[in-house]
């Protein structure tokens, strides 16, 4: 089978494997059909660490969907046929964090496609555990996205917006028009986009945003003022640029929630003004993956509440992976999805 296979930085070859076999009685093999490209495979590929490190000789991918082709004589919940997509975080279930509640700081986390092969690739063996069951009303591209809507769901959660509000979105990205969404679920009276790249303010307002500001050719808080908005109570960065975080903090308005929500670099430092904080009354969240919503965000793709399509920008083949990753320029035009015939 063919697979994307990191070494290192920038050091990503499409290499010929053996497809894995059954080894354990809850395995689950999965032949893949559709993988998405996320910000943390950017980052690893550049060297940088995601929410773990990486290991030379890694299958990357967790993004991801595709058919059982065979499964453990222990598993029950699904069968070859079943079309399914996997969370990626596998947790030991016995740590003192998994036993208080808060497995995704779970000591002995494995992670699918960033700690141990994923979804780069045609076939993929995980737990029983990690699978999910979906119907033909969606695309396995669709039912690949419910990862990172899962993680959105818990940085939604966070923020605790309340009806009624405005609230404002830096990044049009994936993240970001997922963040818009479910802004407008929660019942956000007014959703704010923040984001350069024009296709991607058009793409935010068909999907629901009210305001929608260049940051480049524009003075945001200006903007807000102009279209009445008197306090932004909720502001979730969706970049993960030391300049977008302080962008966050600056339109933030009194008693207010600012969600770092976008990856940075590890060794990332921001300058932060106590005073500031604290005449604003600000509350500063971060938000680490997805802790237990991956079923909530599946439920939400296949009723169709949230719409996962309309930002894809392409899918391409897993031989075109490397040279996505290697090329910043494309990077930025949109969500890629590797996709398998």
């Amino acid at each position: 089978m063919k697979a994307a296979v990191f070494f290192g930085k920038e050091d990503l070859k499409i290499q010929e494997l053996s497809i894995p076999e059954i080894t354990r009685k809850d395995d689950v093999l999965i032949k893949v059909k559709a993988c998405g490209i996320c910000g943390t495979d950017m980052h690893i590929f550049d060297g940088d660490e995601g929410a773990a490190k990486t290991p030379s000789g890694t299958v990357l991918g967790h993004e991801f969907a595709g058919e059982v082709v065979a499964v453990g004589n222990e598993v029950r919940s699904v069968k070859e046929g079943d079309r399914v997509c996997v969370d990626p975080n596998w947790l030991c279930n016995t740590c003192d964090y998994c036993k208080e509640g808060i497995g995704h700081f779970c000591e002995n986390m494995k992670g699918i496609g960033t700690t141990m092969n994923g979804g780069f690739a045609e076939y993929c063996i995980v737990p029983e555990s990690q699978v999910y069951r979906f119907g033909k009303k969606i695309t396995y591209a669709e039912a690949a996205m419910t990862e990172p809507l899962a993680c959105c769901l818990h940085g939604m959660d966070m923020c605790e917006i309340e009806q009624g509000t405005a609230v404002a979105i830096i990044g049009g990205g994936m993240i970001g028009l997922l963040m818009l969404q479910l802004s407008r679920l929660k019942g956000a009276a007014t959703v704010i986009l923040i984001e350069p790249i024009e296709e991607k303010r058009a793409i935010a307002k068909k999907l629901g945003a009210d305001i929608t500001i260049d940051p480049v050719n524009e003075d945001v808080l200006r903007k807000i003022r102009e279209c009445g908005i008197t306090r932004v109570s909720t502001v979730i960065e969706c970049v993960g640029k030391t300049s977008t975080m302080k962008q966050a903090i600056a339109i933030a308005g009194k008693k207010s929630t600012v969600m770092l929500f976008g990856l940075s670099k590890p060794n990332d430092e921001i300058e932060v003004k106590p005073f500031e904080l604290f005449k604003k009354e600000i509350v500063l969240k971060a938000s680490f993956i997805n802790p237990y919503t991956q079923k909530r965000a599946l439920a939400l793709i296949e009723s169709g509440r949230i719409d996962v399509s309309s930002m894809i920008y392409q899918s391409i083949p897993i031989e075109e992976l490397p040279t996505v990753l290697s090329d910043k320029a494309k990077r930025s035009l949109g969500k890629y999805i590797v996709s398998f015939s």
